[in-house]
């Protein structure tokens, strides 16, 4: 009798077994079959996920440790996951990229929304920022850092290990270079007409979002010859796209200097320095104290970090929201525009607008919502997954 390829670990009858048929790539918990025997499989085991019928469904990445003990990455039960397999799936994910955009700069690989579930890869030019977020993974980065030279041919692969889903997963936080050498300082990336400097090796998550790159576009377009406040800035997302887009003036607001100082070189660069000026602070007093000072902009964009990472951070979490839209609002002028962004999953797009609108409204604003903006082309959506869909933007005239 031959040996199995693989272990196998089974579905529960109540299981929902036809999401997964369907394309629901992530396997919880409490629809397995925990025995002593699956719960001793090692994090980043590859197994057979069968139905309670001990029917094939296909090939899972398991880790007991985790709340999602399978994420499944072939159809196939007898899929091979080497550095072709890996080839194969980067070579896609570029494939699309390269459609997309004229320079090397975007989000090369988007997770489960490129088949490479807990993969996040950010591309600066010649150099890759690699985020190994599931177990798997992170036990096959020098797999994943060989396949990435030879498709995109590369020279430097980090790894940024400093995720909160690494810790979910059980994952220590890491920070290295897996090939060539770290950036000797920040990397220029031109996107939306600016420049922005990216810190690969100190910066926030892979050191610059790509997400916003649409809806930087449309900000710039409403705020041709304005007044323009960008909270939440970080290294200048939408501020210097505005001014790219022909602002007359931008205030970056963040409580990171190190993000400011970045947004300030990002301005030199763009050649927008002498309409630009930064505030450190926190952003709720800041906007308050901005209202106490008389001030009006044209338009002002808040795009603050996740305020509801999970469903127990939920009610809160819109509470924030509301906050943030309350005391944005009254700094808008008449016929100006706000926008509010939320890159929490855990909030979902009508939570999210019914939160930002009700703020609005306690400020004594009307607004009309003439755009809602997601992240773009290249962070795929898997529709069965809507974690992959985390990031919302509403923009309102008031």
């Amino acid at each position: 009798m031959t040996q199995a390829k693989y272990p196998a670990i089974r579905l529960k009858p109540k299981a929902n077994a036809r999401a997964i048929r369907h394309g629901s790539p992530w396997v919880y918990d409490n629809e397995l079959v925990l025995d002593r025997r699956t719960k001793s499989l090692q994090a980043g085991t590859l197994a057979v996920l069968e139905d309670e019928g001990r029917t094939a469904m296909g090939l899972v990445a398991v880790n007991p440790g985790s709340r999602i003990v399978g994420r499944m990455l072939d159809r196939d039960p007898e899929a091979e996951i080497d550095q072709s397999w890996i080839e194969a799936r980067l070579s896609a994910a570029l494939d699309h990229r390269t459609r997309l955009y004229s320079a090397p700069f975007y989000r090369l690989v988007h997770a489960e929304g490129d088949r490479l579930p807990g993969v996040v890869i950010d591309r600066f030019g010649d150099v890759a920022v690699l985020q190994p977020n599931a177990a798997w993974a992170d036990a096959r980065k020098e797999m994943i850092a060989d396949a990435l030279q030879r498709v995109t041919g590369v020279s430097t692969v980090i790894l940024n290990g400093t995720s909160r889903a690494r810790g979910l997963e059980g994952l220590p936080e890491v920070l290295e270079v897996l090939r060539g050498a770290a950036p000797e300082g920040p990397i220029p990336v031109p996107m939306n007409g600016a420049t922005y400097m990216a810190d690969l090796m100190g910066g926030q998550k892979t050191g610059l979002y790509f997400d916003q790159r649409p809806n930087h576009a449309l900000a710039a377009r409403l705020a041709q010859g304005a007044r323009v406040l960008d909270v939440f800035s970080h290294v200048g997302g939408f501020s210097l796209a505005m001014l790219a887009g022909g602002a007359a003036s931008a205030l970056a607001v963040d409580g990171s200097a190190p993000a400011l100082e970045l947004a300030v070189q990002g301005a030199d660069a763009s050649g927008v320095a002498e309409r630009f000026a930064t505030r450190k602070g926190d952003a709720f007093d800041t906007l308050a104290a901005l209202a106490e000072e008389g001030e009006v902009f044209d338009v002002v964009i808040c795009d603050p970090p996740a305020f509801a990472p999970s469903r127990k951070t939920l009610d809160p979490g819109l509470r924030a929201y509301e906050r943030i839209a309350r005391l944005a609002a009254p700094l808008v002028a008449e016929g100006g525009y706000l926008g509010l962004c939320s890159c929490s999953h855990a909030a979902g797009l009508d939570a999210f607008r019914a939160a930002s609108t009700r703020g609005i409204g306690k400020a004594g604003r009307a607004g009309q919502l003439i755009h809602t903006g997601f992240a773009g082309p290249d962070h795929p959506l898997l529709p069965q997954l809507a974690e992959t869909g985390y990031l919302k933007a509403l923009f309102y005239r008031l």
